[in-house]
């Protein structure tokens, strides 16, 4: 067990970010009356905004100036001898990854840019995907470096390609990655051009690669980064600050990696000083290493702390480790948020944090949202988690993959214990580079208490499953030794092998009847609920219809392998030796339409629908997982227009124990309220005021209120948000509803809203509706069950963001949020792609002057020298004469209305020939710079110097192209 006992599985504290905390979620008391309990949550926060994390000041964000092409760029391919040999050579990739390649009519688009979320719906396409198409798609981006960047460590970092993806830096192929979920960081400093000259990113995105069973996405759906460091440098991801608490008293081990670009060994003195939340000092070290050229070497620092705050669930502590890395050249930092916190496993008793049992009270998540796909903003991220936070969610499992570089720093800040999963169950090279990947990245976090390494794999009950779990375990291990190691089974439990007896944790996806027999058949082994309940419902839905593919919001269905909310856990609750469970899932998403497919295209699962909004589910959860405040929900809705006079059924939910129902002010029913299961009371309908009152002692602690609504007369407009960032990149989601003549919400509302927005962008729209085909982008979306939703982007700047709706019939609605000024993160602009020749053919030196027709022959790749401007001959001992053929980029703009050609200088004597005409002479030797037109079409240019002793000769500055 590599120091870890079977029945106790013990763990150390890890990283978080460092900005303030989410603010717990308010406490309800009797007066606290919520007219309806569907739209908990959906007032607008006072959270401190969310901005991207800068732990690595070196680096600078690549979100704009994209230009994107949906479809593959088909390039025939070479036909003769030269050309196929220079198309296996480096910087001269063809087609679309080609510098030269023509983009001007690609969309520019902004990363994170998910393309398939844009995409209508077809029934031919995959329906795990949710069917929509998804493809190729290629990516183009110009940026250029300052002549002070060369000697640097230049790293560019992609939080995440879906699916598969090949990469170029200036011609050439840098990466190829097959996985939409870890980051791809590529050292491109051999590749960097700097000053005046263009580097060009091309990246195809293949995402007909599937990875998963449910919707993925497509594109470059994560941030992109480029890293300008100094040439010795901390490693990405080369910080491990793991806090150990050793007889009391609490110490930091630093573990900083190191490497080199430089062309001499350097020594390094790392620091790391660790601060609080008000970044004092409370610890400092230092240490010294020497890193040799190319290479990397490691430094070690142990900080005593002594008796520090602690994180938690409730309180979730966070302080920082500044690590600088400095020699006589150059000194790069880190800054790494690190949590203080004990984990443990107990085989009887379940989990442990800071020596404190703790319930996990989790939900499973995948990573898309209605309107933005899988291209979530940070901002909007930060409020899913706090949706999830207010109904006492405590835990969270990536399922079933890496999350991004927000989601990490924001489960840290807000309070989440995390399972952390890798994709792919294999430990072929490729695959455990990802696991390796995925610890190393994450290792510092406080939130991740879990290493999952597979999702209900076949293999599971074989030797080869046991011989697979084994190695990656290990590797784990290698990474991080403080935490222990799941996976996530669905059955072969009592096989007389399986991949159970070779984890730290016995992670079971449903499968409660058998959560008691493994227990009594290995006491010593921690087990948790991976993943439980898969029960289904359809928001503001209260009445099943198979054929219209609806189903009761009521917690009475679920799929054949899970349970309902209710059931599912009450068996988990009632065993203190199951750690908690994960329910399936936190939010629905696109695809995995299950029970239906077509014309379903997302699922049913969720405690909350694609926008947010809350099914019953929630209250079912907030009264299961709530202890610190009184709660009480109730469903369905109070208007049934037509229904007047008949019975309808209702459930009451409550962590306090008793429950008293009020209809239009008269008691129609009191009695217990189990917390897990809740309270079914049956009544008569009539219009009016239906009211839970949840009792405790006789006195109420806490009521939820449904008023009967009438017809709608207007929209409402609400924003998640009371003040946004006017940083560029700060997101709200706004709910829009109707409401009737007394402004109560209409639960029933199905009109058709159009949407305008001053001074923001409109990411994305959705309503929840799993059976909806409407676009998620434009501006138009219907009312589902009474509620739909807008992500809106604020624009740069101080100001004032607002979101106009408006539907036939109903009065418009207005919303305003004050948009207050903040700096943008440091970014690098992108560059307006320059036509430049650069690439020439250079003719041996000539005693007599050559015909500008003469070429180097087909497969001649010896005789004529591969030269890049500016080039300038050496000093020829005779007077002879060269030919510098180049090609002029195909430009449509060039191909309709021609321009010019600028020579900066030429060297020498000398004749400029465009497509074998003659275009101009110069006459004397000397440096000068040389311009002629060029007609529509123009591709071949031979230039034809003279050279002599001592009189340089030759192309000696850039070679331009400008349009007409």
């Amino acid at each position: 067990m590599s120091g870890l006992r079977r029945r106790e599985v013990l763990g150390a504290g890890l990283i978080a970010g460092t900005l303030p905390l989410m603010p717990p979620a308010v406490a309800r008391t009797a007066s606290d009356v919520e007219e309806s309990p569907l739209l908990h949550g959906l007032a607008p926060r006072d959270d401190a905004p969310w901005a991207l994390p800068q732990h690595d000041p070196s680096r600078l964000l690549l979100d704009e100036g994209w230009r994107f092409h949906e479809g593959d760029v088909v390039v025939p391919p070479p036909a003769s001898h030269h050309e196929t040999y220079l198309s296996v050579k480096a910087g001269n990739a063809r087609g679309a990854a080609a510098m030269a390649w023509d983009d001007s009519d690609w969309p520019v688009v902004r990363v994170p840019h998910d393309w398939a979320s844009a995409q209508p719906f077809v029934r031919e396409a995959n329906v795990s995907q949710g069917y929509r198409p998804r493809g190729i798609g290629w990516y183009r981006r110009t940026f250029r470096l300052a002549e002070a960047d060369r000697g640097k460590r230049l790293e560019l970092q992609f939080g995440g390609v879906a699916t598969a993806c090949q990469i170029w830096i200036n011609g050439s192929l840098v990466a190829r990655n097959s996985s939409a979920y870890n980051a791809i960081n590529i050292d491109i400093t051999p590749f960097a051009r700097f000053g005046e000259e263009d580097n060009v990113i091309a990246v195809r995105v293949d995402a007909d690669a599937l990875e998963g069973w449910w919707y993925e996405g497509a594109g470059i759906y994560r941030h992109v980064w480029l890293a300008r460091r100094s040439g010795v440098s901390i490693a990405t991801d080369g910080v491990h600050c793991d806090p150990r608490l050793v007889d009391g008293r609490w110490w930091v081990p630093v573990t900083v990696t190191l490497e080199s670009v430089e062309k001499l060994a350097r020594t390094v003195t790392v620091t790391a000083v660790l601060r609080d939340g008000a970044g004092r000092e409370v610890a400092r070290g230092e240490a010294h290493a020497q890193v040799e050229p190319l290479e990397r070497a490691e430094a070690r620092v142990t900080l005593e702390v002594g008796n520090p705050a602690l994180w938690s669930v409730e309180t979730p502590t966070l302080y920082e480790v500044e690590i600088t890395a400095g020699h006589l050249d150059g000194m790069d930092l880190r800054r790494v948020p690190v949590g203080f916190r004990t984990i443990r496993f107990d085989a009887e008793k379940g989990f442990f944090l800071n020596d404190k049992p703790v319930k996990l009270k989790g939900v499973c998540l995948h990573q898309d949202h209605a309107g933005v796909g899988v291209a979530i903003p940070d901002a909007l991220l930060a409020w899913r988690l706090a949706r999830l936070k207010d109904m006492g969610c405590n835990a969270i499992r990536c399922s079933h993959n890496a999350q991004s570089e927000a989601f990490y720093a924001l489960c840290d800040r807000i309070g989440f214990l995390v399972m952390d999963e890798n994709r792919v169950f294999n430990p072929a090279p490729e695959n455990m580079a990802q696991l390796e990947w995925l610890v190393r990245a994450h290792r510092n976090h406080p939130s991740i208490v879990l290493w999952s390494v597979f999702n209900e794999e076949p293999m599971q009950g074989t030797t080869q499953g046991v011989e697979m779990v084994r190695r990656m375990r290990a590797a784990v291990r290698a990474l991080d030794d403080s935490r222990p190691v799941t996976a996530a089974m669905n059955g072969a439990f009592h096989d007389p092998v399986n991949v159970s007896q070779v984890v730290d944790v016995v992670g079971f996806n449903y499968y409660p009847g058998d959560f008691d027999r493994f227990h009594a058949e290995h006491p010593d082994l921690p087990i948790t609920s991976s993943e439980d309940t898969s029960a289904f419902m359809t928001r503001g839905a209260y009445a099943s219809d198979p054929a219209g593919h609806v189903i009761t919001s009521m917690d009475k269905e679920a799929a054949a392998w899970g349970a309902t909310h209710c059931d599912a856990w009450r068996e988990i609750a009632r065993r203190p030796f199951v750690a908690g469970g994960f329910v399936w899932t936190g939010f629905d998403y696109h695809g995995e339409p299950t029970p239906y497919d077509w014309p379903t295209i997302s699922s049913y699962f969720g405690i909350v629908d694609l926008c947010g909004f809350a099914k019953t589910a929630y209250d079912i959860r907030r009264a299961q997982w709530i202890d610190d405040r009184p709660v009480v929900g109730i469903a369905p809705h109070w208007t049934w227009p037509g229904r007047e006079g008949q019975e309808i059924e209702l459930l009451v939910t409550s962590n306090v124990g008793r429950v008293r129902l009020r209809l239009n002010g008269r008691v129609v029913a009191e009695q217990d309220c189990d917390p897990i299961m809740g309270a079914t009371v049956r009544t008569i309908y009539e219009p009016g005021v239906i009211e839970a009152e949840a009792l405790r002692g006789g006195e109420v602690v806490a009521r939820a209120i449904h008023r009967t609504a009438g017809k709608p007369v207007a929209l409402r407009l609400t924003p998640t948000r009371k003040s946004l960032r006017g940083d560029g990149e700060d997101v709200a989601a706004f709910t829009v509803d109707c409401v009737d003549a007394r402004g109560l919400h209409v639960p029933t509302a199905d009109a058709r809203v159009r949407l305008g927005v001053v001074r923001g962008t409109v990411l994305g729209l959705g309503n929840g509706d799993p059976n909806s085909h409407e676009s998620e982008k434009g501006n138009e979306r219907s009312l589902f069950n009474g509620l739909a939703q807008v992500i809106v982007r604020a624009d740069a700047g101080e100001g004032s963001l607002a979101v106009e709706a408006s539907a036939p019939g109903l009065r418009s609605a207005r919303a305003s949020v004050p948009v207050r000024q903040a700096s943008p993160p440091p970014a690098l602009a992108a560059a307006l792609p320059r036509i430049v020749v650069a690439d020439w053919r250079c003719s041996p030196a000539y005693a007599e002057r050559p015909d500008p027709a003469l070429r180097p022959a087909d497969g001649d790749n010896n005789l004529w020298a591969f030269v890049r401007t500016p080039w300038v001959a050496a000093d020829d001992t005779q007077p002879g004469w060269r030919i510098l053929r180049g090609v002029i980029p195909a430009r449509r703009a060039l191909a309709t209305r021609g321009g010019q050609l600028q020579f900066d200088r030429v060297a020498g004597v000398a004749e400029l020939w465009i497509d074998g005409a003659l275009a101009v002479r110069k006459g004397t030797p000397d440096p000068a710079p040389m311009t002629v037109a060029l007609k529509p079409g123009a591709r071949e240019i031979a230039l034809l110097v003279r050279s002599g002793p001592g009189v340089p000769s030759g192309i000696a500055g850039a070679v331009r192209v400008t349009t007409n």
